[in-house]
């Protein structure tokens, strides 16, 4: 997985973390997360907020 591949990251960290509220997550500890998905294969670098925003909203569209 690529940073572009937000929905896909959203729904590895729904089946993953499934009791946490991703409201609630900063966007350092989000990174840090993506970052170690075992199929996340990107350059951590390569991330900026409004990419992290948008994988936060995947996820809270992904608990509903």
């Amino acid at each position: 997985m690529k940073w572009s591949d937000i929905n896909d990251i959203a729904v590895e960290l729904y089946e993953r973390y499934p009791d946490t509220d991703p409201k609630y997550i900063n966007f350092v500890d989000l990174r840090e997360w993506i970052v170690s998905l075992s199929e996340f294969d990107d350059d951590p670098e390569r991330c900026g907020e409004k990419i992290l925003e948008a994988i936060q909203m995947a996820w809270i569209d992904e608990m509903d």
